[in-house]
């Protein structure tokens, strides 16, 4: 990304959701965000404090930012969740992502940020399931079938073969044929209204919903369970039930955002592993059959800065996108 010629800097590129989408494949997101938990983990990136905000129209507006050094990578996202979008048939989650020259403060590219948060939570659910869940799991329980839920359990059918059934449970109780559509001659699916007993017979469980409240008890928890929490991001939202933590081994992305706006939140003082220490050795953990494990997302900036690197650099390399003038 490193960039210094001024004649570059007299040009913004644009790249859209369907563009992103185009350039962006998920084995490049694995590594883009594997890539990102490994330089958070050896601190080669910084992330800085996040911004998140409820707004008087109802909304949440939130930036998350960081930079590379070495990489000459520097950039943010600005994202949030506007439920009232829905009433327009509108997107509800909103993010843009930019880039900028960190020699100059010139910006380089605005990207999509929609495709490429979905993208990378959904990478970064993958690679928790291929490093903390039970190799043999089979069984899988998601909470939510909105964009999220898609893309998670889309990444665990690709890196989990043994799977084989999916249960989902949405907020209103009633099915979601497109959900089903999309995973038929995939996996066995079913439509489920009993969210605890979903939990306790499953090896993996999701959460994936805009929640403020437990989605399943606690007695549901099962030896050998293990979960990939999402939809907690932002103060006062909860998917788990009280003590939940209490009886797993806990990953987080980062420990004080995850203090902050996770899972966490509700109980700061439980026992955690950064999960880019895992992946870059810095701490090890051994997997025992009765384990109980979660993964706490609270979302990097260093996973969307990353992937859009990749996205960027594709742009450039393929013509993609608009390319706006933007002189000095």
């Amino acid at each position: 990304m490193q960039s210094t010629a001024s004649s570059k800097h007299q040009f913004l590129r644009l790249v859209d959701g369907e563009q992103v989408r185009a350039l962006l494949s998920h084995e490049d997101a694995l590594q883009a965000v594997r890539e990102a938990f490994v330089l958070h983990s050896r601190r080669e990136g910084r992330v800085f404090p996040v911004v998140r905000e409820a707004l008087a129209t109802g909304g949440v507006f939130g930036i998350k930012s960081g930079d590379v050094a070495a990489q000459g990578l520097l950039g943010f996202k600005a994202a949030g969740f506007w439920p009232n979008n829905r009433a327009h048939g509108g997107e509800p989650h909103q993010a843009t992502i930019a880039l900028f020259d960190p020699a100059t403060g010139r910006p380089l590219c605005i990207i999509d940020g929609n495709a490429i948060t979905t993208m990378r939570t959904g990478a970064a659910g993958g690679l928790a399931l291929q490093e903390l869940a039970r190799r043999e799991s089979t069984r899988l329980c998601v909470f939510g079938t909105g964009t999220q839920a898609h893309i998670q359990v889309e990444f665990a059918l690709r890196l989990c073969p043994s799977l084989h059934l999916v249960r989902y449970v949405r907020a209103d109780g009633s099915r979601d044929a497109k959900f089903e559509a999309r995973f038929a001659g995939r996996c066995d699916i079913e439509h489920t209204q009993a969210g605890s007993a979903a939990v306790s017979e499953s090896d993996i469980v999701i959460t994936a919903t805009p929640g403020r409240t437990a989605l399943f008890d606690v007695a549901a928890i099962r030896p050998g369970t293990h979960f990939n929490c999402v939809g907690a991001d932002t103060k006062g939202k909860r998917e788990l039930p009280e003590g939940a933590l209490q009886r797993v081994r806990l990953f987080v992305d980062d420990r004080a955002q995850a203090r902050q706006i996770g899972e966490m939140q509700w109980a700061t003082d439980a026992d955690c592993m950064e999960f880019g220490d895992l992946l870059s050795g810095k701490e090890t953990f051994h997997r025992r059959a009765e384990d109980v494990t979660l993964f706490d997302m609270t979302g990097l900036a260093l996973q969307d800065l990353t992937v859009a690197r990749v996205v960027c650099e594709r742009a450039e390399a393929t013509d993609t996108g608009t390319v706006v003038a933007w002189p000095w």
